[in-house]
């Protein structure tokens, strides 16, 4: 094991010589892949009809084959999030994001045109109907990539000092992408007929996906890839070099060091740390989706319906939302290295909690009016300013150099899996009962509560190495 004299220790004299310019542009090439994950999943809000009209409608398919239709890149998250850390661990960091931005690209293509060689132009058959799940499937695969590995590449290249700001911009950058997308659906549909949507319209849709893929791709070529992933393959010169860049001649050495120590030091099996670290990273990604979040920006249209609203006003109400969705996640990059991790996530919780119950109690008494609005936006922005970000956050530094990789797949994984359960079973639920399922959401932010209060260590200003050296003990 090489170790270089690091020279004087760090202090926060050294804190000027981060180089904050050069991190932020890696960061922003890294977050784009946030934005095609938003683009990606969100694009398919406005073809949506189109492709019941296109494809299931004359087939005579039930609306089941057009539920699993559009919720078929789900699939692919699940798929992608699960092989993450085999090509993040085999490729590399930067290599995996390559391979998700051309997935984004193909996907879009044959979404876009998914008879493509095999059949022929405007021809609806079940082949056709496949080729469109399948070409949805692969971006999916590259959504599962690029949430699992961008914030991944952002945790490992960022100084400790603003790790957290840092990756937080690619949860800004996913609620950001599904804010363009339903900006450019709406572009590419105003003004034309229903049939022209119809029958060429949603292609556009899909198709626009491919400028964000193909510039992320590109840019990708000019990045580094992270010094902790060329440690790991013994890229000791290359690792020193980036460190340096980024921290300063003293703190790159010294991080170099501390780097080479753990990468020496521990084998890379998953369980290599014991079970609690794995744990807590699934418990994290599971409490993300359990509380219900996805059902909020999913079905919010529906929920505001469901209610008694006018559907033009709960469409209205649904943009306010994505604003609010903004706003709270730019609170959270401003305040998650000043604050922490523990009391953004115990706010976040305390805030859900009182959000969904309220809508409970009014669902219950089918009390209707703006209290229920104003109860949803506290929901949203508590999960916003919380448990949004700081998720990706905390699975991004939690894990151990060595097993980085394979812990934020299987995490990530049951993320994408948890999503699927919580989204697929609110309209049964609602079927049920709507104060019931709004009342489970709300248990579920409770015992968010509990869990990191109790389980989920503080990491604010802690490197990398530091955090691992609390599964040591």
């Amino acid at each position: 094991m090489q170790i270089i004299d690091s020279g004087p220790n760090y202090s926060s004299e050294t804190k000027a010589e981060i180089n904050m310019t050069y991190v932020t542009v890696l960061t922003l090439v890294a977050t784009l892949g946030g934005l095609l994950f938003g683009y990606d999943t969100a694009v398919i809000s406005g073809a949506e009809k189109s492709i019941q009209e296109y494809l299931i409608i004359p087939l005579g398919l039930s609306s089941l084959a057009h539920g699993a239709t559009i919720s078929s890149a789900l699939i692919g998250c699940i798929i992608g999030g699960a092989v993450s850390g085999y090509f993040s661990s085999r490729l590399g960091r930067k290599k995996s994001l390559m391979l998700a931005a051309f997935l984004f690209f193909i996907s879009a293509l044959g979404a876009a045109y998914p008879e493509f060689l095999f059949f022929k132009h405007g021809e609806h058959s079940m082949g056709v109907l496949l080729a469109f799940n399948f070409y949805r499937i692969i971006g999916g695969i590259g959504v599962g990539l690029a949430s699992a590995v961008c914030p991944m590449y952002i945790g490992e290249i960022a100084p400790a000092e603003v790790r957290g700001r840092l990756v937080s911009l690619n949860q800004f950058a996913i609620i950001f992408g599904m804010l363009v997308v339903y900006f450019v659906n709406w572009g590419i549909a105003d003004g034309k007929s229903i049939e022209w949507i119809n029958d060429i319209g949603w292609r556009y849709m899909f198709l626009s996906l491919t400028i964000p893929a193909a510039l992320f791709g590109i840019l990708l070529f000019f990045v580094p890839e992270t010094p902790r992933y060329l440690t790991l393959i013994k890229k000791d010169e290359e690792a020193l070099k980036i460190l340096t860049k980024i921290n300063g001649q003293n703190r790159g050495v010294e991080i170099f060091n501390e780097i080479k120590g753990t990468v020496a030091e521990h084998k890379s099996e998953i369980f290599a740390f014991g079970k609690t670290v794995i744990i807590i990273g699934i418990l994290l990604s599971v409490f993300q989706q359990f509380v219900g979040i996805n059902v909020a920006l999913y079905y919010a249209p529906r929920i505001f319906e469901s209610m008694g609203v006018h559907k033009d006003a709960s469409m209205f109400q649904t943009v306010v939302m994505g604003l609010v969705n903004v706003i709270f996640t730019v609170v959270a990059i401003f305040t998650v290295d000043k604050w922490g991790r523990k009391p953004l996530l115990i706010v976040g919780s305390i805030g859900m909690a009182i959000g969904m119950f309220a809508i409970a109690i009014f669902s219950y008494l089918q009390i209707i009016g703006i209290a229920t609005l104003v109860f949803i936006i506290i929901y949203t922005a508590s999960f916003m300013m919380s448990w949004g970000p700081i998720c990706w956050v905390l699975i991004s530094e939690l894990f151990p150099n060595k097993i980085r990789g394979a812990a934020i797949a299987v995490a990530v994984a049951a993320q994408w899996a948890a999503n699927y359960l919580i989204s697929s079973t609110y309209p049964f639920m609602m079927e049920f009962s709507g104060a019931f399922t709004y009342g489970f959401y709300g248990v579920m932010s409770v015992l968010s509560l509990i869990f990191v209060w109790k389980m989920v260590p503080e990491t604010k200003g802690k490197s990398l190495e530091e955090i691992e050296k609390l599964w040591k003990k």
